[in-house]
């Protein structure tokens, strides 16, 4: 393996000739050599975009020859395209600026120039940096990762969820169950309506982060280093995110306030808080799944959730609720994402936040965990949820809550009498109400009547 000296403000260090990285990034490689966890490639490729939208938007601005801006932009393009995967290797566990990324990528792209275009000479900082700084680069990038992974990856899961629950719905309208409160037996409903209730959790979870996600749309670059906008043009801000929206066909827009937008990580607090709820509501979804499926003979067993595996290496025959344990694991992993990010957005000194490679890294994977685990749900899972129809009649016959109709006819007390009498002597409903005359066979089967509860 061969080297090649490169050199920075510090100094020359030795890069090898199989890399298109520089000095800087070669210096963190080696200062920062912490853990497995790499900025995401999602961020390295909202940088991309990043860096093409503000080589254009210099070009406009005359500040960079059209030479220059146009190479920068098919290096940029390249990285897009997936050609250069590997050298992108820095830790998160760097400078709480993430300038080491924003570097990697410079000093990337430069190279990925001369290799394109000898005769074209691209600095990292004078040319592919220019009118930006670390500390609105990566806060930008950041939030536009965070966009692009939620429109492109996480809406569309939902919507699949949310388009079988439907069908699931019209599926199992004629189907009355036994409804269950504090894990006891309650009044009936439709099984339909429970799915039913399961799809607005989905939707009010979509909105949820759709409205959040917005608050990161208003991005910092063209704060530069302190929110001054020093060494950046006038106008640069509104052309790079007039670029960045062709490009990504997100809309993207300047945050207003330059110090807010570096400081403050609160769009990523409240995003990651709707991201926080999904889980929650996917935590109860898939729970229901397996309670309602467990058995096969000895628990509810009031639904069939797909076979895809065994499920014991001791038993055999035994299937487990498996997608329901991956979406409940993944729950409770973006629960614990979303604390670290409240952590490290809370720790914005003066002007600058330095915990944004942890934000920006839990962050996408709570939204490619989601993304993945809801698809995966989806498709192994819940899709092939169908009703044990008989299971669900014996429970629903079986249940002394049909005890409630019977309060507006002979009274609360005297229900719950019947209720209890039952219960205690192993009898049906009907029987206790019969035994104790507040009603005759015919009163109680007109009365009793589980379709007209629902």
């Amino acid at each position: 393996m061969g080297f090649r000296i490169e050199h920075d403000s510090m100094g020359e260090i030795k890069v090898s000739d199989e890399h298109f990285w520089g000095a800087q990034t070669q210096r963190s490689l080696e200062n920062f050599a912490i853990g497995t966890e790499t900025i995401p490639m999602e961020v390295i490729r909202a940088f991309a975009v990043l860096k093409s939208a503000a080589a254009a938007a210099n070009q406009q601005l005359g500040k960079l020859d059209k030479e220059k801006a146009a190479a920068i932009e098919k290096a940029c393009q390249d990285i897009l395209e997936g050609k250069y995967p590997e050298e992108f290797p820095l830790k998160v566990w760097q400078t709480g600026s993430g300038t080491q990324s924003n570097m990697n990528v410079n000093e990337v792209i430069a190279h990925i120039v001369k290799a394109n275009c000898s005769d074209i000479e691209i600095h990292p900082n004078d040319h592919v940096n220019m009118s930006q700084s670390s500390n609105d680069t990566f806060p930008t990038a950041m939030n536009m990762a965070a966009v692009i992974m939620i429109h492109e990856k996480l809406l569309p899961a939902i919507d699949r969820l949310i388009a079988t629950m439907k069908h699931l719905e019209e599926e199992n309208q004629d189907v009355i169950k036994i409804g269950r409160t504090h894990l006891q037996d309650a009044v009936p409903l439709r099984f339909s309506q429970e799915i039913y209730g399961w799809r607005g959790m989905l939707e009010e979870s979509r909105n949820q982060i759709v409205e959040a996600s917005d608050r990161l749309r208003k991005i910092a670059i063209g704060g530069t280093a302190v929110g001054t906008g020093l060494n950046c043009p006038e106008g640069f801000d509104k052309l790079c995110c007039e670029e960045i929206t062709k490009l990504t066909k997100q809309s993207f827009e300047p945050s207003l306030n330059k110090f807010h937008a570096l400081t403050s990580k609160d769009g990523y607090v409240y995003t990651s808080g709707a991201l926080k709820g999904l889980a929650a509501n996917l935590m109860k979804i898939a729970n229901d799944v397996r309670w309602l499926a467990n058995g096969p003979r000895c628990g509810l067993g009031e639904i069939t959730i797909p076979e895809n595996e065994p499920g014991s290496s001791i038993m055999p025959g035994k299937v487990n609720p498996t997608q329901c344990e991956a979406i409940t694991m993944i729950a409770i992993q973006v629960m614990g994402n979303d604390t670290t990010i409240g952590i490290g957005a809370s720790q914005g000194n003066f002007e600058l936040n330095v915990f944004m490679p942890v934000l920006a890294y839990n962050m996408i994977q709570s939204i490619r965990l989601l993304s993945d685990g809801i698809y995966s749900f989806n498709k192994n899972c819940a899709s092939g949820i169908k009703a044990k129809r008989d299971k669900m009649e014996s429970n629903l016959n079986n249940s002394l809550m049909l005890v409630t109709c019977l309060s507006p006819v002979i009274g609360y007390e005297n229900a719950a009498a019947c209720a209890h009498k039952a219960y205690k002597e192993d009898k049906t409903l009907k029987e206790a109400v019969l035994e104790l005359g507040f009603l005759t066979d015919e009163q109680y089967d007109e009365t009793v009547k589980p379709e007209k509860m629902v």
